[in-house]
């Protein structure tokens, strides 16, 4: 399994991993980067993987700074469910 951490490592917010096994790719969380304004600005770069090749994405909670990105994310091509 390897996991990339694109979000909430380095600060609270913006929670955001990228799983991926030999057979399944999938989000857990999709969260909004909030604070500072060099944290807003996160908010603009673009998914640094494909949306449509995720399997399906695991939401841990509703609070924004998890699931804030989610309408971004399915604009982009995001088609599975979110458990």
């Amino acid at each position: 399994m390897h996991i990339t951490f694109l979000g909430a490592a380095q600060m609270v917010t913006g929670s955001c991993f990228l799983l991926e096994t030999g057979q399944t790719k999938f989000l857990v969380d999709c969260g909004l980067f909030q604070g500072s304004s060099e944290e807003r600005d996160l908010n603009n770069r673009s998914f640094p993987f494909d949306p449509r090749e995720l399997d399906f994405m695991l939401l841990t909670h509703a609070h924004i700074d998890h699931s804030g990105f989610i309408p971004k994310l399915c604009q982009m091509g995001f088609k599975g469910k979110i458990i």
